[in-house]
């Protein structure tokens, strides 16, 4: 495969996460608004679809400030690092099967290793460096208590996200995504159902994961300001909420592709991309839908549940899929 061929897929997953991110942040605040029994953005644009150019004009309009006493260079490369480390997590994420047009194949993703979720995992845990170096390199006590707390959380509930992931590698054989696709395409059987206590600690380790509420006490306004990003502003600050939610999409996605079949169709109907971006829709849809009902939980709490039922619980399902592969046969 051509260096020039990779660079262009690149180029245009890059624009169509871009474009995704603009009118999701669109969509999750007309939900929130019906959820808060408002209307949301409404006024720029038909039905408010031109928020998006406003809010980046907005932003790349405000003045960049950077505290006196902070770290020059780190200050200005965390923003940087949260939104690579994001966007590259999303390279090796299929978002269907291989289209084939003759003798030409259309992979649609833009790489395809054989340990594609090993890599996911590595730049997903690299993530939190962004935030981390952001807040200390603002020396702002707000910033910094922010970006410790981001620290814990991550490393914390990162524990038990990688261990339902294993639970889902266990039950496949395989740490290539389409081959996880394919076993449960096989199988005519999600893996979901055998592993539904992993799908269920996999979904609560991603809203912790990706900072969101309940679980966004590193950025928690009401005690930190705005944590992590707290002296940030313009197009940096924008990188942070960009890269927040691409890891939305890139955990959407995998939960989408481990547990739910990915672009496999229910009751045996013909695989296709769109059964993919339903799935990842509805699980969106769950992150918004957390956001507008759950309070957020006080630190202290967030830790004990996270080293104390969801670690726990990641080991026991872990070793209820080797007895189902080992003892049972599995699936294979």
């Amino acid at each position: 495969m051509s260096l020039g061929y990779v660079l262009v897929r690149s180029v245009i997953l890059v624009l169509l996460l871009m474009g995704a991110f603009a009118y999701f942040m669109v969509l999750e605040r007309k939900v929130v608004g019906y959820f808060q029994l408002r209307w949301g953005p409404v006024r720029v644009g038909p039905w408010g679809l031109l928020q998006p150019i406003a809010d980046a004009l907005k932003m790349v309009a405000k003045e960049d400030t950077t505290p006196a006493a902070a770290d020059g260079l780190i200050f200005h490369l965390a923003p940087a690092i949260a939104l690579f480390v994001a966007l590259g997590a999303f390279a090796v994420i299929p978002l269907g099967p291989t289209l084939h047009f003759g003798a030409f194949t259309l992979p649609l993703s833009v790489a395809n290793p054989s340990a594609g979720l090993l890599f996911v995992l590595a730049l997903s845990s690299l993530g939190v460096y962004g935030l981390s170096l952001g807040g200390w390199a603002s020396q702002s006590k707000y910033a910094l208590l922010g970006s410790l707390r981001a620290s814990a959380q991550m490393v914390s509930y990162e524990l038990a996200l990688g261990m339902a992931v294993i639970s889902a590698v266990v039950l496949s054989g395989s740490l290539n995504i389409p081959a996880i696709v394919a076993m449960q395409a096989q199988h005519h059987l999600w893996a979901v159902v055998p592993d539904i206590l992993g799908f269920g600690i996999f979904v609560i380790c991603s809203v912790a994961e990706c900072n969101r509420a309940p679980f966004d006490l590193a950025e928690a306004e009401t005690e930190l300001v705005a944590g992590f990003h707290t002296e940030y502003s313009g197009f940096r600050y924008a990188n942070f909420a960009i890269a927040e939610y691409i890891n939305m999409f890139t955990m959407s996605a995998l939960g989408a592709l481990l547990f739910l079949g990915g672009w496999n169709g229910p009751f045996g109907l013909p695989p296709s991309a769109w059964w993919l971006l339903l799935k990842i829709a509805a699980y969106l849809f769950f992150f918004i839908w957390l956001r507008a009902t759950y309070p957020r939980i006080r630190y202290d709490r967030l830790m004990a549940f996270g080293w104390k039922v969801l670690v726990p619980l990641a080991f026991v399902n872990l070793v209820w899929i080797s007895v189902f592969v080992g003892l049972l046969g599995g699936w294979r």
